[in-house]
């Protein structure tokens, strides 16, 4: 009985770049669904203490190790699995026995595991300090830390690219809204013009033209290019290095030569951007958790 399906399929008229996905494969690479960019690989998840169970999860015994998971009937065809900071959850038509359940989770044990031990690695890296919203932060811009600074000198918000100095223009008491407000005011005016100005290099240089360009705070995407040429990229790429938004804006527009992810694409990328391997992997080296929230 072949009824698995762990995640849905996008839109073939809508390519994206994930922030993360446990389901990548160097086959498949960045921005196919199901797959993406893998963050990276978790310690055995054997070791690790996965999420709490909910108060109405079952729980099945494969091999030494328990699997806690809630189940869900619908009129849906397949038998779907999700992990998430809840553990595992699966969604299967009214007429499946739990008997066809289990032995479908028996089937899918290693990739239930590997989700299992790659979420507590995601929340074991939650941890780590995050920024502190005031006079003398720091936070990545362009792949190097800045500071921010409330008064200006010059009574106007400025930033000293020498000093790696942010400016605000904010009075000493300002509060931590204000600051995030003004932060990310002035990195999405940086990302307006820098990745409009990254995405024109690089279709000059694929011989292409997109017909759109707009920013977005996607929560699981780096970009997007639709179809009939539409990008849109994540104003927090501000954050990384310049060879990481280059490679994502690389990546959106090769989509206008191939929406996919096949061979012929990744030469496409090559094409206009040869060291993409090294950014790619940066990229799949940072999480969106490890980014300042805002």
């Amino acid at each position: 009985m072949k009824l698995l399906r762990p995640t849905p399929d996008s839109p073939g008229s809508q390519m994206e770049l994930p922030l993360s996905d446990a389901l990548a494969g160097e086959d498949r690479g960045p921005g196919m669904v199901p797959g993406g960019l893998a963050p990276a690989q978790p310690n055995s998840p054997a070791a690790q203490p996965w999420p709490q169970p909910q108060p109405n999860a079952r729980r099945l015994l494969v091999g030494e190790r328990a699997v806690h998971y809630t189940l869900k009937r619908s009129s849906r065809r397949t038998i779907g699995f999700t992990v998430d900071d809840r553990g595992l959850s699966i969604t299967a038509p009214r007429w499946v026995t739990l008997t066809d359940i289990e032995s479908a989770i028996l089937e899918k044990q290693r990739w239930i595991f590997n989700k299992l031990g790659e979420w507590q690695h995601r929340e074991a890296r939650r941890v780590l300090p995050t920024v502190q919203w005031r006079d003398g932060a720091s936070l990545p811009f362009l792949g190097k830390p800045i500071t921010l600074q409330l008064e200006s000198p010059a009574g106007v918000l400025l930033f000293d690219a020498q000093a790696c100095i942010l400016h605000l223009a904010l009075p000493v008491h300002a509060d931590e809204q204000q600051i995030k407000d003004r932060v990310q005011g002035w990195l999405q005016h940086q990302a307006r013009r820098l990745l409009a100005q990254r995405l024109d290099i690089y279709a000059e240089k694929l011989g292409v033209r997109h017909s759109a360009f707009a920013l977005t705070s996607a929560a699981t995407r780096w970009g997007s290019c639709t179809a009939d040429g539409k990008i849109r990229l994540n104003w927090r790429l501000m954050h990384f290095p310049l060879s990481m938004i280059d490679y994502v804006a690389a990546h959106e527009l090769a989509h206008l030569k191939e929406m996919n992810h096949s061979p012929r694409f990744w030469d496409t990328v090559a094409s206009i951007f040869p060291e993409f391997r090294d950014a790619r992997a940066q990229l799949r080296a940072h999480p969106p958790e490890l980014l300042p929230t805002f």
